[in-house]
């Protein structure tokens, strides 16, 4: 008797399967855990997000305060941050050379 055979003789006499194969189940169970793998996957990248957040806005208090100190100090922040020069506005060259 072949294999499909005896499920065709069931199915025939309305006997409905119990359990599914084998095969299916551990198919079935790979495909759960590459689910439950990447969701904490993705929970661990979302976790750096946060941090890398947090991060950056921190640093962009402390630019404030650099942007303060340094208005304080030449009148503006407006300053090249390639090499440092110190971009004045018309008005505040015109008042350094009188």
């Amino acid at each position: 008797m072949a294999k499909g055979t005896n499920a065709k003789i069931k199915e025939l006499k309305g006997i409905k399967p119990e359990k599914i194969t084998d095969e299916q189940l551990k198919k079935v169970q790979e495909t759960v855990n590459n689910i439950n793998r990447a969701q904490l996957e993705i929970g661990s990248i979302e976790l750096r997000k946060h941090e890398m957040m947090h991060q950056i806005a921190g640093l962009r208090d402390e630019l404030t305060l650099l942007q303060t100190e340094f208005d304080k100090e030449y009148g503006t922040f407006d300053i090249n941050i390639q090499d440092g020069t110190i971009n004045y506005k018309e008005d505040v060259e015109a008042d350094k050379k009188d």
